[in-house]
This record gives C-alpha cells, sequence and structure tokens, in this order.
C-alpha cells in the first residue's frame, strides 16, 4: 500500500470533513463500531465525547479523526475499516483509495477546494444565488433594448413543470405584446 494508515487519514481528513455524506448518524455508527467492536481503540467515555450532539458533527469527526491518529497505525486501520463497512460509497472515493486505485496521476494541491463546490453546501448556493442575480441584473439593464431574452424564457419554459411552464410562457408572451 506505500503509505502507513496514518499518512492516508491526514490525507483524507480534508475529504472526511466536507464530504456532507457523513451526517450525525452515519458518524454516531462508525464511533459505535469502533467503540464496541475495538474497545482498545475507543473506549466509553471517548464515545461519550465524540457523541455529544451539541458539537457540529463537522467539529466531532475532526476530533475523532485527530483522537485516531493519535491512537496510532491500528485505531487508523480500524476506523478505515469501519468506514468501508458502514459507508462504502464514501470510502471508494476517497483521494487515497483513488490515487492507490490509479485514477490520479498526482495529489491534488488544495483538496478542500476540490470538493467545497463537489456537494451542496453553502459555497455552492452562494455560487448558484451569485449567479441568479447576475442574471436578474442582467436582464433588468437590458429589458427596454432586448425582446429575446421574453423568447429565451419561452424556449427555458419547455423543461419544467406545468405551473412554472404557464407562468414563464405567460411572461414571455406578455413582454412580446408590449414591443
Amino acid at each position: 500500500m506505500g503509505d502507513s494508515f496514518r499518512e492516508q487519514l491526514t490525507e483524507d481528513r480534508i475529504f472526511l470533513k466536507a464530504d456532507r455524506r457523513l451526517d450525525t448518524e452515519t458518524v454516531d455508527k462508525l464511533i459505535l463500531q469502533l467503540n464496541r467492536i475495538y474497545p482498545q481503540v475507543l473506549t466509553d467515555k471517548e464515545a461519550t465525547k465524540f457523541r455529544n450532539l451539541d458539537v457540529p458533527t463537522s467539529v466531532r469527526l475532526g476530533e475523532l479523526l485527530t483522537h485516531l491518529q493519535g491512537k496510532g497505525e491500528e485505531a487508523c486501520r480500524e476506523f478505515y475499516r469501519a468506514l468501508h463497512l458502514h459507508v462504502e460509497e464514501v470510502y471508494y472515493s476517497l483521494p487515497t483509495r483513488l490515487r492507490l486505485r490509479g485514477y490520479t496521476g498526482k495529489k491534488p494541491k488544495n483538496v478542500y477546494f476540490i470538493y467545497a463546490y463537489s456537494f451542496p453546501g453553502p459555497l455552492f448556493f452562494m455560487g448558484c444565488f451569485t449567479f441568479v442575480v447576475g442574471m436578474a441584473f442582467f436582464y433588468y439593464c437590458s429589458e427596454a433594448k432586448v425582446t429575446a431574452g421574453s423568447r429565451t424564457l419561452g424556449m427555458a419554459a419547455l423543461g419544467l413543470k406545468r405551473k412554472a411552464q404557464e407562468v414563464l410562457v405567460w411572461y414571455a408572451e406578455e413582454s412580446l405584446t408590449k414591443y
């Protein structure tokens, strides 16, 4: 395998904290797996600490990963086993797993940037919102000059549900009758 599990966990840490598939329930399953099956890795007191629901899931996961790295190679290996058992799709999409299977030629420079836009999170929605506001501003500024925008809205309505389609087609027809 080349890298130790501790080094792999260091590399995968950013991806794991950013992945939205690791929700509260999944993190709890991983903690319980490590506590019940491998009590030498995670004691009852430690498991209770990491299962505190008052702390956000990404923070709890980050603390758990730091704790496991401090415990050593065996603890990191058991975490990967639990991850493979409970969340197989996340396990196979880890950067180290992809690299070991030969999918990527080189290590990404900024793993967080790559995965921040991969999953619908705050950055994704802010990007979409900014785009929509820009398009609305453009449409508002050019409404008096360009009538093709209303035709575009009419064409865009073809792929939408019935109510949205009726509104867009009505708006497109109304703007065409103005000019």
